[in-house]
């Protein structure tokens, strides 16, 4: 499947995983993490006039010109760290908390509809918080007393957001596509939950520590309980960990908690001095540290390893995503809709999409179109084809009458020929009776031609012995031979000959 990178921003601390799931496991590629520190104010040389006269400095002809390239430095620092990854076919899934995130719990009565309960929800954070929200701007689980927890953005800046945009922008590209966007809290918790094997009426603390920043979250079973508010103490700024234990006093109060038995620590510290720290406030809690032995972590460095427990949010965020494509259960989502369009191959507005059917229609009318004529073409093709096998043959058959138009035009000139002979004085007679008799004693002897102009008869035929030419010569009286050729005949040789009488002078010899 595509890498997922996973992006927690809290702060100026900025953590990222790239993860991928391979057949049963979910491997970990790459984790970092960027500070993102505001450049340090220095006065430029020759700027003396302050105006301290109220108690204030005017820092207006100040102009400082370093935020741009931290930015940039900062841009550049993700992208060396996520050099070797195909950013144009990766998902970013970022993952927020407060302040860029708010929580708002719902206990009014809980609608079958969806639309309809969202806009309820809509409705009660518009009334008791006085902010309006979007539809997608919102998403919301169920707590463990059955109330609703609700998620939402109140703002189209996202510092998030706009790293993953201002990437893709020193990248080439208008936006790399972001999925989904997850609650930092929420995902924590279905991790743990997912990760731990608690009991029902167990009341289970997460206590995840950053670096400026450390959040507590409560369950009850494996539902999340109550979100404590972030706590602005870290590893930066911790001196005692006493610190922690009457921010969770306290925040135990807020949830109506009366004792811990699980206790989880993960983050930038989980170390045993904390365990043994809280093992001393709690006593009957049951204290251990976040592990990820379902990852696997092969391809990361040693040290990176041992730190593994500082990017729980980011592979916190992975899981429920995954899960969520495999369906095993039902995240958060406050993706807002301004972010759809943008990752859209092709936007439009509502007369791009009105003219969609219009192409449509245009495409399916000349397909229709031009299949018709294909059909068309193809049947005059079939009449034509039909048409010429009809000349073809016309043609044979015009040839076989030619050949039998002369065969009977020979015919009839040697039909006239007798004819006209007799009418004479039977000399006609005893020629062809001295031809037919002679030729009838020969077989290898045959007259193809017999003409006569005034009294002259013209013989023509074959023959397949020149003796036998020669002896019809003398059996004609004052018969002249005018000429004999070779000539194959049908795999024949035969001669061909023309000869000549006089009929006046005809008598057998």
């Amino acid at each position: 499947m595509k890498q997922l990178v996973c992006i927690y921003c809290e702060g100026s601390d900025t953590k990222l995983a790239v993860v991928s799931k391979e057949k049963e496991k979910v491997r970990v590629l790459k984790t970092s993490y960027v500070d993102v520190l505001q450049p340090a104010f220095e006065l430029e040389p020759g700027v003396t006039d302050l105006d301290i006269g109220n108690g204030e400095i005017d820092l207006e002809d100040i102009q400082n010109e370093d935020n741009s390239s931290q930015n940039v430095s900062n841009i550049d620092i993700i992208k060396n760290e996520l050099a070797g990854i195909n950013l144009n076919k990766a998902l970013f899934l970022p993952a927020l908390t407060q302040p860029s995130v708010y929580y708002h719990i719902f206990d009014g009565n809980i609608e079958e509809k969806p639309a309809k309960l969202t806009q309820d929800i809509i409705d009660d954070i518009q009334k008791t918080k006085n902010v309006s929200v979007e539809k997608d701007n919102l998403a919301y689980v169920e707590l463990a007393d059955k109330t609703l927890l609700s998620v939402f953005l109140n703002s189209t800046d996202i510092n998030c957001v706009n790293l993953v945009n201002s990437l893709a922008r020193e990248n080439g590209r208008r936006t790399y596509k972001i999925p989904t966007i997850k609650s930092s809290e929420v995902s924590l918790a279905y991790y743990v939950a997912k990760k731990k094997k608690f009991f029902p009426d167990d009341n289970s603390l997460i206590v995840y520590i950053g670096k400026e920043y450390s959040k507590l979250i409560f369950l009850k079973g494996r539902q999340v309980k109550h979100i404590g508010t972030t706590l602005d103490i870290g590893t930066l700024n911790l001196h005692t960990y006493d610190v922690y234990f009457s921010k969770i006093l306290l925040e135990m109060e807020n949830g109506g908690i009366s004792s811990l038995d699980n206790i989880i620590v993960c983050g930038e510290d989980d170390s045993e001095n904390l365990i043994l720290s809280f093992y001393g406030t709690f006593p009957e809690a049951n204290v251990s540290r976040l592990e990820f032995d379902g990852f696997d972590l092969t391809s990361l460095p040693v040290e990176t390893k041992e730190s593994i427990s500082s990017f729980s949010i980011p592979l916190a965020v992975a899981t429920d995503y995954l899960d969520e494509l495999d369906k095993a259960h039902k995240g958060i989502n406050i993706l807002p809709k301004y972010l759809k369009e943008e990752q859209k191959s092709f936007q439009f507005g509502w007369h791009g999409y009105a003219i969609i059917p219009l192409l449509f229609g245009t495409a399916f009318y000349f397909t229709v179109k031009g299949l018709n004529n294909n059909q068309q073409i193809k049947s005059l093709n079939s009449q034509i084809n039909y048409q010429t096998t009809i000349v073809r043959q016309n043609q044979r058959t015009l040839n076989e009458i030619s050949n039998l138009r002369a065969k009977t035009s020979g015919f009839n000139q040697t039909e006239a020929i007798l004819d006209s002979a007799s009418a004479g004085t039977g000399v006609y007679t005893r020629v062809l009776s001295h031809i037919s008799d002679f030729f009838g004693n020969h077989k290898d002897l045959w007259l193809t031609k017999l003409a006569t102009s005034d009294k002259t008869i013209m013989l023509e035929g074959y023959s397949l012995s020149k003796k036998i030419l020669t002896q019809f010569a003398y059996s004609v009286k004052e018969a002249e031979i005018k000429g004999i050729y070779y000539e194959s005949l049908r795999d024949q040789n035969t001669y061909k000959f023309d000869m000549i009488f006089d009929l006046s002078t005809f008598n057998k010899k």
